[in-house]
């Protein structure tokens, strides 16, 4: 069997095959559909290795349709790169290493999100520049309206047009202020239409559906929890999800001292900031049935904090949607624990599991 590896950049691409005859084949090509067709079509049905990355997914799929075993290896896999020398780091010495990990099987594979997933994704990344283009721009027009000599009233993000409407401004500034008022307008319209797409894609998704009986979880919170996450099954536990989405203190500790500091960086910020947003919303909307959960986080906001509170809050909450995730069940109330301490009877995701279970 004929081995490859393919080290990816944007524009150009390492690629290094070793045939059945022990030969060596190393070119340098343009990172392009046409290219890789020209140097992998019509070869012998060979195992490419390459990194997670960016290209890497179409690069993939790309391959695949000529016939060939792809793995998208995880870079963080240290173990995969060899003898590589740490002082001398060259695409070819790179591409030489993940050669000899596929042809050995040294490499952890990463996860490839299915293709549903991946465009949830895609429109959650839009929305979000949307929404953080909106954001620049109603702070650009209140600082231009406040060196005006103007205030705008408080409000909801949606009446802010309207706000800035009310005032008695100035022509000249009216005039100013025409075109950013424009583009608040177009992102309003086009975030009514993607948020009208999300509600939709919650009836269509049982899982998305599922998530959102926990209140305080909207379709955008669900819908980015389930992309992120892809398949539950690949998960051995909600204390796992919760550090894949970087919801756990880093910890520095050896011997007799133990560190620990700020939550760590995850793949998955969006997801990550949109928990502590939805922890927030539980504390400050007082929902009968989200008690246990105000209660647990105010007995830790005591000892810790309120800031410590919420991510901790928002850890849970990660542990909650997984379980009810895995086991297929909608939000109940009453099968949720409003003690922090943690008891033997009481799973991690803060779910007592012989109720999750049974």
């Amino acid at each position: 069997m004929e081995y490859g590896a393919i080290d990816l950049h944007k524009k150009e691409s390492q690629i290094r095959i070793l045939t059945e005859d022990g030969e060596i084949v190393d070119r340098r090509i343009a990172t392009t559909r046409e290219r890789l067709t020209a140097v992998f079509w019509g070869r012998p049905r060979m195992r490419i290795l390459l990194e997670a990355a960016t290209e890497s997914e179409w690069v993939a799929q790309h391959l695949e349709t000529l016939g060939h075993e792809v793995i998208v290896a995880d870079p963080n896999f240290t173990a995969m790169y060899g003898h590589r020398s740490r002082r001398i780091k060259t695409d070819r010495r790179d591409v030489a290493a993940l050669a000899e990990a596929c042809q050995r099987g040294c490499y952890r594979v990463a996860h490839r999100r299915s293709a549903v997933r991946r465009s949830v994704q895609a429109q959650l990344n839009i929305r979000r520049e949307l929404t953080e283009t909106r954001t620049r721009a109603i702070s650009l027009t209140r600082a231009l309206v406040r060196g005006a000599g103007f205030r705008i009233r408080s409000g909801s993000t949606d009446s802010f047009l309207t706000r800035v409407g009310a005032l008695d401004l100035p022509s000249s500034m009216t005039d100013t202020l025409s075109p950013v008022r424009r583009v608040i307008e177009l992102l309003n319209t086009e975030l009514t239409r993607a948020d009208e797409t999300f509600a939709t894609h919650v009836g269509e998704d049982p899982v998305v559906r599922r998530l959102t009986t926990l209140p305080g979880i909207g379709p955008i919170t669900a819908s980015a929890y389930v992309a992120a996450l892809d398949d539950a099954a690949r998960f051995g536990g909600a204390a796992q999800v919760a550090s894949y989405l970087g919801l756990v203190p880093r910890e520095y500790s050896s011997g007799e001292q133990q560190r620990r500091g700020r939550v760590m960086r995850s793949a998955h910020p969006y997801v990550q900031a949109l928990l502590v947003q939805a922890a927030w919303r539980i504390v400050r909307v007082k929902n009968p049935r989200t008690a246990a959960l105000r209660t647990w986080a105010d007995a830790i906001a005591r000892r810790r904090g309120k800031k410590i509170a919420m991510v901790a809050l928002a850890r849970r909450l990660a542990r909650l949607l997984f379980a009810m995730w895995r086991d297929e069940v909608a939000y109940d109330p009453a099968r949720i624990r409003s003690s922090p301490r943690t008891s033997v009877a009481a799973s991690d995701d803060g779910v007592t599991r012989s109720v999750v279970n049974g």
